[in-house]
């Protein structure tokens, strides 16, 4: 059972007599319990930004018992009195921030922390979070299921758009992001991989303990775990880049031939796109049906062994540059995830002796699909949509149609460009018109913008 308390008005009034003794005249006021964001407004909250997640994880498959604790390091951009962390389910045993207990309280996703003094604009503090439970599988509004999916012989974490708030407690919207160190302790025999590079492992009294390490900046929804049983290979990339694969063992003769691939892929998607944006790489497989769909988890995609091939390995790969690296701003601006994504295919088919890319541009228009034309990119009709065939296929038709106004040696300057200015950053769709505007100054895109990013309708053929 939850140990929150509860904000009763006494309790407010002597919280007000603390602060006016304590906190040295600031005078704060509650973040925000959601960024506004345009399909998902609760998600994320205001008033701070986070810089580090230090996760320490237990969990046993058999019992699907989850035990946390969540040390959260951020800096108040404004003056707060409370702030919200995003949590789903799992029951909350103590916070405290600065070492101090501090009041909580449940309601919905939101866990509303009011810390014993009021948080000076620009101060880096420290938020500690206890919990326990049995972590929820949640279903997305087009129904998807993310969250903590209960596998063969674990357990995966999948996030996207919202589904690691029922893991751990955060600011989980993509626009805050943060390097993390992920300590995850699981019966022996099991391992647990998750981003970045595996700094440590040690075995005591039937537990193995594993310790992940993610320096670059992470958004949330890119964050993984995964229990299980892995074959774990470590080999290396372009350039030494390390790259650590985990295979169901299950699934290693199925999925060597396409992996054996994924070097080769990285040299070639660093070519089109500019340097690989991390300092490792990687996949993790698992058995079919584990999950319903790949997932561009940072570092290493997961890829369900039965939806593996070198179509979706391009595809997750090339996220990695638009999507992990250059995130969106909102949730709005899905297509510059899946669009780049997308784009990438056709460009490797057009390199491996497939069609154009204009080939496939035409195939799509001259199609019978009319899902592609139910809605523009940029704007998706609903939150239930933003993974709708539109954001990834039209929203490569819009790439096209910038490569055949500004010529091959612009464009790759263009999306390479893109990447390099804003790596480990965010950016929204404006942020992109802008800079294609700004590196081909004498083009007028405003057509494309109006037809193909915006237009509620199928453009006349081109």
């Amino acid at each position: 059972m939850s140990r929150s308390v509860r904000l009763v008005p006494a309790a407010l009034a002597l919280l007000a007599l603390t602060a006016t003794a304590c906190d040295g005249g600031v005078r704060g006021t509650p973040g925000g319990s959601g960024v506004r964001d345009p399909y998902f407004p609760k998600a994320g909250n205001g008033g701070y930004d986070v810089g580090h997640y230090d996760l320490t994880l237990d969990y046993t498959p058999a019992t699907r018992r989850l035990t946390g604790t969540a040390v959260i390091t951020a800096r108040a951009t404004q003056a707060l009195s409370a702030f919200d962390l995003d949590l789903a389910g799992l029951d909350v045993e103590s916070v405290t921030v600065e070492g101090r207990g501090a009041l909580f309280n449940r309601a919905g996703q939101e866990l509303t922390v009011r810390p014993h003094d009021d948080l000076r604009k620009g101060e880096t503090f420290r938020t500690t979070v206890r919990y326990s439970g049995s972590p929820r599988t949640l279903t997305d509004a087009d129904g998807a299921e993310e969250g903590w999916l209960t596998t063969a012989d674990g357990a995966l974490g999948l996030g996207e758009p919202a589904g690691t708030m029922a893991w751990f407690p955060g600011n989980h919207h993509p626009s805050d992001k943060a390097a993390y160190d992920l300590t995850v302790t699981v019966p022996e025999g099991l391992q647990a991989v998750s981003n970045g590079e595996l700094t440590g492992r040690s075995v005591k009294g039937g537990r193995a303990t594993y310790h992940w390490h993610t320096a670059q900046p992470m958004a949330s929804y890119v964050a993984t775990v995964a229990v299980g049983r892995f074959r774990l290979t470590r080999s290396t990339g372009p350039h030494g880049l390390p790259v650590l694969t985990a295979v169901d063992p299950t699934q290693e003769k199925a999925s060597g031939k396409v992996l054996a691939k994924l070097p080769g892929i990285i040299d070639w998607e660093e070519t089109n796109f500019g340097p690989y944006p991390f300092s490792s790489a990687g996949a993790v497989v698992d058995r079919p049906g584990d999950a319903g769909y790949a997932l561009e988890t940072q570092n290493r995609p997961v890829l369900p062994a039965d939806q593996l091939d070198t179509e979706t390995l391009v595809h997750e790969l090339a996220h990695q540059w638009y999507g992990d690296s250059v995130t969106p701003e909102t949730w709005q601006d899905m297509w510059l995830n899946e669009g780049f994504a997308t784009y990438a295919w056709w460009l490797y088919q057009e390199d491996f002796g497939g069609p154009s890319a204009q080939e496939t541009f035409m195939d799509l228009y001259d199609g019978d699909d009319e899902a592609l034309w139910a809605f523009p990119p940029a704007k998706p009709s609903s939150a239930a949509h933003i993974s709708d065939t539109p954001v990834y296929e039209r929203g490569a038709m819009v790439l096209q149609k910038i490569r055949q106004k500004t010529g091959d040696d612009t464009f790759y300057d263009i999306i390479q460009g893109w990447a390099a200015a804003h790596r480990h950053g965010n950016a929204s769709t404006a942020d992109f018109t802008a800079y294609v505007e700004r590196s081909a100054p004498d083009e007028d895109f405003s057509g494309i913008w109006r037809d193909w990013l915006y237009g509620d309708r199928k453009p006349d053929r081109p």
